[in-house]
Parts: C-alpha cells; sequence; structure tokens
C-alpha cells in the first residue's frame, strides 16, 4: 500500500516521484473543460500543475473546485507523476482528494497590466507573483552569502545602534525625533562609527542592517529606509579595502548566480552574461581622472538632455547621469578612487601627498547601475580629526567616544558599506529598487 506523507513542500517533490503526497498551498491559476480541471498551485516554494479529474472525486466536490478563484488556499492530496511536458517543475499531481481552506474571490491583481502605483498600493498581494517570488528569494539569497562570506573570513557580527546622538553622512539626511530626556535623536544613517570601534576591539568587524536616509529624493535608485552591510577592518588602508571589496562582491554574485540562474533567465528575464563577467581585477580610476572621461563623454554626446546632465567640474560629486555612462564603458563593476576631499565625510582620511582628496573608493556597478559600495580609510589622527569635526560644524560633545578611539590605541583602519537593494536590482537587472525590498519606505509611500 501506499504510505500517505503529509505537507510535502513542492521545492523536494521530485523526491517523491510515484508516491501519494499532501500538499498545502493556494491557487495561481486554474483552466479547465468539461470532466477535467488543471489547478496550477503554489505554496511558497515552488509552483506544480495538479490534474482533477470528474472521476477522482465527488461531483459537489469537482464542482466546488471549478468555483474557485484565484488564491483561494486548498490542500490537494495525490501521487507524484513525472513528465517533462509539465509546465514549471516537469512533474505534476494526479489529484485524488482536494480540501478547501478557502475560496477566494475577486482577488485584485490579475493577469492584465497594473499600474506601479495600484501594484505598490497592494504591496502585500504583489509579493506572491512569480516576479516578485524570484526577486525576495534571490535578496534572500544574497543577504546570506554576505553574511557567510564574513563570517567565513573572521570578521565578527557586532550590531550598531538604530538610534544615534548625531549624524554620519551628513546633518541633512537625518530622521530627527525626541529622546526620553528632551535630547534630539536621530536614525542612523550607517553603522559604521560603531565598527571602527568594533574593530579596535576584534580586529574584523561588520554590522548588517537597516539605515535611514531623510533625503527627498524620487529617483530610481533612493529609498528612505534600506539595508546595508558595512565591514571595518584595523589596519587596513584604502589599497586592501580595495582589494576586501572587489574579492567580497565577486564572492556574493557568484553565488546568487550558482543558485538562481534559472529565476534570472526564466522568470526575470535577465541577461546573465554580465553577471558572469563579474571577476577581478576590476578597473580602478582616479576621480580626477574619471572627471577628464566624462567630459570627453558629455562632447561626444548627441542628446541635449543627458548633455546637460553630464555637465561637471572637478570638486562635483557623481550624479546618476556620470557613474551611468562611466560604467558603460566597461564590461565589469569598477572603483573610482581619491574622491575631493570637500565631497566626503569627516572621518575620511586625506592623502598626505595630496590633501585636496580624500583616501576613499567607490564601487560602480555595470549597466548603469551605479554606485553600490562605498568606503575608505579613516582618519586616525586625533588632531586632524578634531579640525574636520569643527569644518563639519558637528557637535563635538556627542563624538567623544568616537575621538577616544583615536586617543586610546589609534591605528590605520578602513571600511565601506554596501547597500542591498541597489545590489538586488543591479544581480537582477531591475528597473526601480522599490522591487528589491518587501515593503518599500520612499518619499511619498509609508503604507503598506
Amino acid at each position: 500500500m501506499t504510505q500517505l506523507l503529509q505537507h510535502v513542500s513542492i521545492e523536494k517533490i521530485a523526491q517523491y516521484t510515484g508516491q501519494v503526497v499532501n500538499l498545502r498551498g493556494w491557487i495561481y491559476n486554474k483552466r479547465g473543460s468539461g470532466k477535467i480541471q488543471f489547478i496550477q498551485l503554489r505554496d511558497g516554494s515552488g509552483y506544480i500543475q495538479c490534474v482533477l479529474s470528474a472521476e477522482s472525486v465527488s461531483p459537489t466536490l469537482f464542482d466546488e473546485v471549478k468555483s474557485l478563484g484565484q488564491e483561494s488556499a486548498l490542500e490537494i492530496t495525490g501521487t507524484v507523476i513525472k513528465d517533462e511536458r509539465a509546465p514549471f517543475c516537469g512533474f505534476e499531481i494526479q489529484v485524488s482528494d482536494v480540501k478547501v481552506v478557502s475560496n477566494c474571490k475577486d482577488y485584485p491583481i490579475t493577469k492584465k497590466e497594473h499600474g506601479d502605483s495600484f501594484l505598490m498600493d497592494r504591496r502585500h498581494l504583489w509579493l506572491r507573483s512569480s516576479r516578485q517570488h524570484a526577486i525576495l528569494k534571490i535578496r534572500a539569497t544574497l543577504i546570506k552569502a554576505i553574511r557567510d562570506y564574513f563570517d567565513d573570513n573572521d570578521f565578527t557580527l557586532v550590531d550598531s545602534p538604530i538610534f544615534t546622538a548625531n549624524a554620519c553622512e551628513g546633518t541633512s539626511t537625518l530622521f530627527e525625533t525626541e529622546w526620553f530626556d528632551g535630547r534630539k535623536a536621530y536614525l542612523s544613517q550607517s553603522g559604521q562609527l560603531y565598527q571602527e570601534a568594533a574593530c579596535a576591539a576584534f580586529g574584523k568587524s561588520y554590522c548588517f542592517g537597516p539605515t535611514f536616509r531623510a533625503e527627498k529624493s524620487k529617483t530610481r535608485r533612493h529609498l528612505n529606509e534600506f539595508w546595508m552591510v558595512e565591514p571595518e577592518v584595523a589596519f587596513n588602508d584604502n589599497d586592501a579595502n580595495i582589494d576586501l571589496a572587489e574579492d567580497f562582491l565577486c564572492s556574493i554574485v557568484s553565488t546568487v548566480l550558482a543558485k538562481h540562474e534559472k529565476d534570472l533567465v526564466e522568470v526575470l528575464e535577465r541577461d546573465v552574461s554580465a553577471l558572469k563577467k563579474v571577476q577581478k581585477p576590476f578597473p580602478r580610476i582616479s576621480y580626477d581622472d574619471a572627471v577628464k572621461m566624462i567630459q570627453e563623454l558629455q562632447k561626444q554626446c548627441t542628446e541635449p538632455e543627458l548633455k546637460a546632465q553630464l555637465e561637471i567640474e572637478w570638486g562635483m560629486d557623481f550624479g546618476s547621469p556620470h557613474e551611468t555612462v562611466l560604467t558603460k564603458q566597461f564590461d565589469r563593476p569598477i572603483v573610482i578612487m581619491d574622491f575631493p576631499a570637500q565631497v566626503k565625510a569627516f572621518y575620511m582620511k586625506k592623502d598626505v601627498n595630496s590633501p585636496k582628496h580624500a583616501k576613499c573608493m567607490d564601487v560602480l556597478a555595470p549597466e548603469g547601475y551605479g554606485e553600490i559600495i562605498g568606503g575608505g580609510q579613516r582618519e586616525e589622527n586625533l588632531e586632524l580629526l578634531e579640525k574636520e569635526i569643527a569644518r563639519h560644524v558637528l557637535d563635538v560633545a556627542d563624538l567623544q567616544w568616537f575621538l577616544d578611539l583615536r586617543r586610546f590605541g589609534a591605528m590605520p583602519h578602513a571600511g565601506f558599506g554596501l547597500g542591498v537593494e541597489r545590489t538586488v536590482a543591479w544581480i537582477c537587472g531591475l528597473h526601480h529598487v522599490r522591487e528589491t525590498i518587501p515593503f518599500a519606505r520612499t518619499l511619498d509611500r509609508l503604507n503598506p
């Protein structure tokens, strides 16, 4: 007698060929004619076609199943049949019994085209679509690959606080709130300052969590809440920091490709040839040379609007158009080094041979996706750091703990931050980062 196995997941269905199994899930799609119904079932792990014959169940149950709407919840019992012609996974279920858990009527997201606003308003339901499912599975794999890389390379996870008393990346993009004693508190822009303390304790540390920027930006690359991983290494200089970022990025992209190439190609229609070119070494270009490249590309540009956007002079930070034209000249990520100190944070170390430059770097993704990693070497000299804090008009009282790191055991150190959402957008080939996070927080969106 065939043994009944309870609650098998679709992703493991190949292990049960010829056996009777029980699946729990939702109707993704359904069609039929006469005495047969084809139910496309999803359970969160995958999709499978279930074939229901009128002869296998009672007439009442067969008619009930015929009336079910998209996203109705079911328990299906049946035999696993291998069939290479079957959609989704090369297996199907010959149904012997169905338990209707709930009948869903008038599911709002149908097969027709819907606008972005409509879908974002129903993000809690949109997550169920095959496209969004694939994107967020890739995000989950990327996050695990990030943690595995640092854990396997002797980094210690040291969580940075979410509430802080001071700015890290500039005072103009802070979400402000009031602390219990009336002091101002802010949602963290970065965990990096605290990682400087952590690396002095552990040698190599990292934090990984949500960060917040109160930028009133509506570009396709910006979110007001996003996730960032930030490693910091004692005794590293900027060159070693670039080496680490390069190796790290190659590793995590390779991991995602190995697990999700089918999802990328078949569900997201991503050309993965570009991702397969993410190999060391990356081109390394000074800021000065990058500015010259942009100026030359601007001269060659024949589109008036883009030509205006590419206007740049030395000392300006790069915008999206600048990053886009630069990355389109290469087939893999590029590293831009030694930005003007005037556009970088107060803690960034200046080049002793050229004080107008900071010892820093950005890694720009190819295909116009722009900056996904930013970092550099930190200033370890107490006197110089105090001068920068004054120049940036920051409250030195709130940063005494940070200055203590220079008073007690100062050493060269460096680190960087990688934004998860921009990286997912690049890997998946998405136009906008709002699809890369379960529930996006943007200038005009706080719900759902």
